[in-house]
């Protein structure tokens, strides 16, 4: 995990606060907080691909985590693991059509979801975690609620972020 006061924590809380703010007239430090936090972790490769099937290998496309987290015939163990796999699939969806949309569009051509799919699927998903919304969930519950209602904003959002990093010349090239 990257330190709190790591410069790229610092930079990526700086240009999505603006960017949300300017364009998007948001300012919900635990939204832009959210997204920050979310490029920095992502920027672990490991990180976009934490699901693995049950020889162990990561699971790359979205459908493969999809069936993951089904907690009768996927690899997710029980409702907490299902909960996790979908939040990071919602994570992966808003990250990969707001930084990347270009890659979302063109996975469909391999098969993979594409970016209207990629979009419905990250909605589902941080609905599905809005859900679960007792015990150590209860707090965070209506906050996925919000990510799932206003998800097309978020990522519009990220597309100006990306726009961005790439004008302070930025590496944003992980996908």
């Amino acid at each position: 995990m990257i330190p709190e006061q790591h410069a790229l924590r610092q930079l990526f809380h700086q240009v999505v606060s603006g960017c949300y703010s300017e364009h998007l007239g948001i300012h919900d430090l635990e939204v832009t907080s959210y997204v920050a936090d979310l490029l920095t972790e992502f920027c672990a490769a490991d990180k976009l691909y934490p699901i693995h099937d049950a020889e162990g290998h990561p699971i790359r496309d979205v459908n493969g985590m999809l069936a993951a987290s089904d907690p009768v015939h996927g690899t997710a163990d029980s409702f907490d693991a299902e909960r996790r796999v979908r939040k990071h699939i919602g994570d992966f969806a808003l990250f990969s059509t707001g930084m990347f949309p270009e890659a979302a569009q063109r996975a469909r051509f391999t098969g993979d979801a594409g970016l209207l799919d990629m979009v419905r699927i990250g909605k589902e998903s941080y609905s599905i975690v809005s859900q679960f919304n007792l015990f150590e969930y209860q707090n965070e519950a209506a906050f996925f609620g919000r990510l799932a209602e206003d998800f097309e904003t978020y990522m519009y959002g990220l597309t100006k972020v990306r726009g961005e990093l790439d004008r302070l010349g930025a590496p944003v090239h992980l996908m």
